[in-house]
């Protein structure tokens, strides 16, 4: 499945510790403004989440919730810290927003779904596999390095690359939680 993604310069740097205290700060404020009632929990997903290996810096956060629709109500919250609501944006279930910064760069990434949703254990599963996984790993950052030099201006081409390698991470992933 293809999404139209906006154009941004793509770029793969090294790991960055500052990026887990980011989430920290960010998780807090978006807790508040969806609603402390409504969200069970905010997890760090994405590369920014897996130590040791190159990412895009953008701060993924996957944010847990009683009540999808509930986030909706909450669209004017979130633009007032400087995300832009983007629906489901191409994965059923889910509630989108994203946030760059004063020069326009991508910064934080959120994804919103309701407890019980696949979505929820197939990134947790991905994370902790790769975080536990040296290896795949850094398998994964040098493929996302090659394909940020491929692709410099082409996020789409670049997630399509990585599409076929995260599938089988996915299911590796998926294996391995289920034996633990």
């Amino acid at each position: 499945m293809s999404i139209k993604v906006d154009f941004f310069k793509v770029e793969v740097v090294p790991h960055d510790p500052n990026w887990r205290s980011a989430f920290e700060t960010e998780s807090k404020l978006i807790a508040l403004a969806l609603g402390k009632n409504n969200v069970v929990a905010i997890h760090h997903i994405g590369s920014t989440a897996i130590p040791q290996i190159h990412a895009k810096p953008i701060v993924d956060m996957l944010v847990e919730v009683k009540d999808i629709l509930k986030i909706d109500t909450h669209s004017s919250e979130m633009e007032a810290l400087g995300y832009q609501a983007m629906g489901e944006f191409g994965i059923s279930g889910r509630r989108f927003f994203r946030k760059g910064n004063e020069a326009g760069i991508r910064t934080h990434h959120i994804h919103s779904f309701e407890v019980g949703s696949p979505q929820i254990e197939r990134h947790l599963a991905f994370r902790d596999y790769m975080i536990t996984h040296y290896e795949a790993a850094q398998e994964y950052s040098e493929l996302k390095r090659k394909l940020a030099k491929k692709y410099p201006d082409n996020i789409q081409g670049y997630m399509d690359g990585k599409d076929g390698f995260i599938k089988e991470i996915d299911l590796k992933a998926a294996k391995w939680r289920a034996s633990h």
